[in-house]
This record gives C-alpha cells, sequence and structure tokens, in this order.
C-alpha cells in the first residue's frame, strides 16, 4: 500500500509500505476514505520534533472495516467508522474516568501511520466508533475532524468551562482554534473572542460563532481583551498553539477565578510558580481524549447540526502529500485533506 513516510525535516514522502495486517485479537484493519495532515505534524516536518526515520505519521482517519480480530464485538467488516488518534481500552479507570488519552494500554495512532491507504488499529473495540450507516461523501469530511481536532477543540472549550453568561477567548487560528470557536457556541457560550491576524481565518472563525476578532499578539493582545472585558479578563481561554506566547498570553487574558483549557503540544513553555499561583486562575488540558466525545460529536454531524469539515480548504490526492505539507507550512491552507 501507499503511505507517507518521514525521511527528514521538509522531507516527506508518499512510499510503499508494507500492508496492515491483524496482529493481536483486539486489532482491526480498515481501508482508509480520508485522512489529513494535522497542525502538530508540522513540529517535525520543521524540524522542531526528532525524526528517527524513516517512519509512518499519521493520526486522524475514517474508513471503512475490513478485518477484525477475534476478540472484537463492537465493530465488524464493512462498517464506516471514526477513530480517535490514540487507542484506548475504554474500560481502565482512567477511561472510564473520560481520559482516554491515558489509558494504561495507550498507543499513538502516529506510529502506525494513518496517511495511508489502509491502517491497523489497535484495541478496535474501545477506539473505534461505527456511524448509523455509510455516510453521504459530504459528511465524510466533518467526520474525519471529530477523529482529532473538533473532538479537541470540543475538549478545549469543556476544559475551559465555556457555556451560557461566559466570555470565551480563543487563541490559536488553526483548526483546533478554529473547531474550538464552533464547540463553544455549541456550549452555549455568550461572547467567543479568536486572536487571529488571518482573513480567511477571521471569515471562518466569524462563520462558526465567533463575535469580536482581535489582532494583537503578546501583551498587546492581553491589553485588548481586558479592554473589552471591562479591564477583568475572560472566564474562559482556550490555548490551542502550544507555544510560550500563546500560553502566557492565555493565562494572562484570563479573569481570577476563570478556566484556561489547553491543547496545543507544548513545545520550550516554562511557567513562573509566582505568576500562576497569583492568577488564581484554573489550568486543565492536554491530549484531548476524543473517544470520550466520539458518540455526541459522530451524532452532530451525522444530522447536520454542524460542519466543522469547513476547516479543510484544500483537498489533495495521497501521492501530493509533500505538496499538502508544503500548503500548511506556509500557511496557505488552514487544513488539508488527503484522499487515499
Amino acid at each position: 500500500m501507499r503511505g507517507v513516510v518521514m525521511h527528514a525535516p521538509g522531507d516527506f514522502r508518499v512510499e510503499e509500505r508494507e500492508d496492515p495486517k491483524v496482529l493481536h485479537p483486539s486489532d482491526a484493519v480498515i481501508r482508509l476514505s480520508a485522512t489529513c495532515v494535522c497542525g502538530s505534524d508540522l513540529w517535525p516536518y520543521r524540524g522542531i520534533e526528532p525524526i528517527e526515520g524513516p517512519s509512518p505519521i499519521g493520526h486522524e482517519y475514517v474508513g471503512v472495516v475490513e478485518e477484525v480480530g477475534s476478540s472484537v464485538t463492537t465493530v465488524r467488516p464493512g462498517q464506516f467508522v471514526v477513530g480517535a488518534f490514540s487507542t484506548s481500552d475504554n474500560t481502565c479507570e482512567n477511561c472510564r474516568a473520560g481520559y482516554q488519552t491515558s489509558c494504561v494500554q495507550r498507543e499513538w495512532v502516529n506510529a502506525m501511520g494513518a496517511q495511508a491507504e489502509r491502517l491497523r488499529v489497535p484495541l478496535a473495540d474501545g477506539t473505534l466508533v461505527a456511524t448509523p450507516g455509510m455516510p453521504d461523501e459530504d459528511l465524510i469530511p466533518s467526520l474525519l475532524t471529530a477523529s482529532d481536532v473538533l473532538g479537541t477543540g470540543w475538549f478545549a472549550a469543556t476544559a475551559a468551562q465555556a457555556g451560557p453568561g461566559r466570555t470565551v477567548v480563543v487563541v490559536g487560528d488553526g483548526a483546533v482554534g478554529l473547531l474550538a470557536v464552533l464547540s463553544a457556541r455549541q456550549l452555549g457560550a455568550e461572547r467567543i473572542i479568536v486572536m487571529s491576524r488571518h482573513a480567511s481565518r477571521q471569515k471562518l472563525a466569524l462563520e462558526f460563532g465567533a463575535t469580536d476578532i482581535v489582532t494583537e499578539r503578546g501583551d498587546d493582545g492581553v491589553a485588548r481583551i481586558k479592554e473589552l472585558t471591562g479591564g477583568y479578563g475572560a472566564h474562559s481561554v482556550i490555548e490551542a498553539v502550544g507555544t510560550q506566547e500563546s500560553v502566557l498570553q492565555a493565562i494572562r487574558s484570563t479573569r481570577p477565578g476563570g478556566h484556561v483549557g489547553y491543547v496545543g503540544v507544548a513545545h520550550d513553555v516554562t511557567l513562573s510558580g509566582a505568576e500562576v499561583f497569583f492568577t488564581h486562575a484554573h489550568l486543565h488540558g492536554g491530549p484531548a481524549p476524543v473517544r470520550r466525545y466520539l458518540p455526541q460529536l459522530i451524532d452532530l454531524i451525522w444530522n447536520r447540526r454542524i460542519d466543522p469539515g469547513k476547516v479543510f480548504d484544500l483537498t489533495l490526492p495521497l501521492d501530493q502529500a509533500a505538496e499538502a505539507y508544503r500548503a500548511m507550512d506556509e500557511r496557505r491552507a488552514i487544513k488539508v485533506l488527503l484522499k487515499p
């Protein structure tokens, strides 16, 4: 089969890879209908994360089950499924508490390489969720977002306690930040302020439910948020980047007693204990347990109550994955869908 293989920063190629097989009774093999490039995939592409290449990549996926192991009971061949970006048994204490990304049997799907034609999914019963039937073609992009960026945005909004009567600030205008806007709106937030300097992303943020756009960054951005909130700061702040500047901007934009939901993969972020201590801010986040939300999100998408697939502003065949990475790296695309 064909799949993306990382060789070095900026050198990601589509090559022939070994066809996946059922290796354990809990495995499933699926034929991918769509996959995509994640913003977090740009960290190794840019050389910020080390690459032990050649190695596969990709963790967002939807497709049709082809084969299952002998112990799999919740999905069967022929079903269309959405999978989380990390595997989980969905039965351990961490999973039952709603933190499937901390499952005691967790494996990261990136290591299996979902940017490909087919994928082996361990712990299929706890990782995959079947849709009510075979989806219409136009629903597939939105279902794909549930595998990561929508689920991550939903977790961020939940962690930030977005809801009725709340002012929410979103730091980061990539796919996760934009879908955090959609999520905050679905959760009933009264006001949603997006920090963005890109016209196409601002337009989509407003379509998803944003009420205000702030173009300033850093301390200037914080000052603008304080100005818009009567000097107090926001009740809920979502951090969806993972840099030193974005994390500090998020914390400093939060009012005393407010909540920060952080889901940007942190790189070289350090915090002053004294500063955090005196903010009275609640900090909650990490790798999103998207498996917790998959049934709810699939239902919202299936019944066409939300259309998160709009974050895909470029679709390419899998063979053009290198161009997909370039387009996202150069900010010519918000998020690129790959068709195997």
